[in-house]
């Protein structure tokens, strides 16, 4: 006979199979977390907080309701400079485990870096009621006493900025800073204090730290943008007042404002371009196109005048380069790029004493500066030789001048000065100024010879050679206009037959 089975008991088998299958998972689930939560401690031993920090996150997605385990998460937030992502695990703690001390301590301490004293005041205060052993007493006094000051030192930076004393209320906020370098606040009212005092760079340090710290924060964006602006730094005032706009489309200043930028940095992208593909003429209009768009912002305006004087250069314009240079440097004396511009202007207009002068204050500004050591060497040796001959006011030419104008120049003062159209002494001084211009033709028509002589060696003067008969040079008449000579007719009698090339 077939023994009937009660259903109660079929019921009682599914129901122990169900539990051993739940105890069986939460044991496997146990024992991951376990080693989850000792491959963190080991990795956070050793430094490795990112490593560590993967475990803690596995841990705390098996069980979200362990106040351990969020708190040691916390702890590798804190290390790691989290303290955003850190804040929401210690709240979570603290709901679970409100008497939990540690916890409330670590909270305090976040919250009075973020400066949001009231509450950090509130978590300390907690600690000493529920420290009964005084285990953290000491400590928590000594945090409720710095809350208290930093309370007192704000009021008296506030009052001390309100009364227009920038330095002094400075000096508060960078000690408070100390405390509370979290404190949004404060950043931003550290930079209007460098605002006022004139320390731009300074002042954007700051409003950045305030950014990262409030990312929406908008009029800080802005301001950021401006303070970049005012120290020349178009492209990062650009960036600045677009991450405002990708915040807030509508915002009027900072769309206004990022017309006005986007104007310039764009004529400045046109120089940049201009410069590197050696389109002069190009820089030099494009300069002018940012003059004409911003006239009142100083850094902006000597960024212009900078790539102005640049440009003059090349189109070999030395009187308007030195006057554009000078312009920049009266408003930055020290600025070394416009002292090396005017300098090598200086050196076109063979104006060597003030050349030298340039390129002498460049290296007191940086003894480092390469460009200025080898500009001031040979701003001295072009000094030292238009002490003796200088073929081009032999020429009454430029030092930028052309073949075809030298020769230009030659062909007139050769037929001016041939001693064929000279009698008794006068004959002697034109013979003397001839072989000068000939000398001088010689020299500034090869380009080899002339590249010597603008490095401050003559070319046809035996004691400026390493070598010695180097390079062709004169040795009187007979060898000028002798047999041999270049400007001989072959007979020991010489007569002028000179044929202008």
């Amino acid at each position: 006979l077939e023994t009937k089975m009660d259903p109660r008991d079929s019921v009682l088998s599914s129901l122990w199979a169900l539990f051993l299958t739940y105890i069986t998972a939460v044991d496997g689930s146990t024992q991951e977390i376990e080693r989850h939560l000792d491959l963190g401690k080991q990795l956070v031993s050793k430094g490795q907080f990112n490593d560590a920090l993967v475990h803690y996150h596995a841990a705390v997605e098996a069980d979200p309701n362990n106040y351990l385990t969020l708190y040691r998460r916390a702890t590798v937030y804190l290390a790691l400079g989290k303290s955003k992502s850190a804040l929401p695990d210690l709240d979570r703690v603290i709901e679970l485990q409100p008497d939990f001390i540690a916890a409330r301590i670590q909270r305090g301490n976040v919250l009075l870096k973020k400066g949001s004293l009231d509450e950090a005041e509130r978590d300390y205060l907690a600690v000493v009621l529920l420290d009964k052993d005084n285990n953290a007493n000491e400590e928590v006094r000594q945090k409720l006493n710095e809350v208290e000051s930093t309370r007192e030192r704000l009021k008296q930076a506030e009052a001390l900025f309100l009364s227009g004393d920038y330095s002094s209320a400075e000096r508060i906020y960078t000690q408070l800073l100390e405390i509370s370098p979290w404190n949004n606040h404060i950043h931003l009212q550290r930079a209007e204090c460098y605002e006022h005092m004139g320390e731009l760079h300074k002042a954007v340090m700051d409003i950045r730290l305030a950014v990262k710290l409030v990312p929406d924060n908008t009029d800080a964006l802005y301001k950021a943008s401006v303070f970049c602006y005012k120290l020349g730094d178009l492209s990062d005032s650009l960036n600045q007042i677009r991450e405002c706009l990708k915040i807030d489309p509508e915002h009027q200043k900072c769309f206004k404002f990022y017309k006005n930028v986007k104007n310039i940095a764009k004529q400045l992208e046109k120089v940049e371009k201009a410069v590197a593909e050696k389109q002069w003429q190009k820089c030099l209009d494009s300069s002018d196109a940012m003059l004409k768009l911003e006239k009142s912002e100083q850094n902006v305006v000597l960024l212009a005048k900078s790539s102005k004087c640049k440009c003059f250069i090349k189109l070999e314009k030395s009187d308007d380069a030195v006057e554009t240079c000078s312009e920049v440097l009266r408003a930055n004396p020290d600025d070394q790029q416009a002292l090396l511009n005017r300098a090598e202007a200086y050196m076109m207009n063979q104006a060597y004493d003030e050349a030298i002068a340039d390129y002498q204050r460049a290296v007191n500004i940086d003894d480092s500066n390469r460009a200025a050591k080898e500009g001031l060497k040979k701003a001295q040796r072009m000094q030292k030789q238009s002490n003796k001959k200088d073929y081009y006011k032999i020429l009454g030419v430029k030092r930028n001048a052309d073949k075809r104008t030298i020769s230009k120049a030659y062909r007139k003062l050769a037929q001016k000065w041939h001693p064929d159209n000279f009698q008794g002494d006068e004959k002697k001084i034109a013979e003397a100024k001839f072989i000068d211009i000939a000398a001088a033709k010689e020299v500034l028509t090869d380009p080899e010879k002339r590249e010597k002589f603008d490095a401050g060696i003559d070319p046809l003067d035996p004691s400026a050679q390493s070598m010695p008969n180097q390079f062709y040079h004169f040795h009187g008449f007979d060898d000028v206009f002798g047999e041999n000579g270049p400007f001989g007719d072959g007979g020991g009698h010489y007569t002028f037959k000179f044929h202008f090339n």
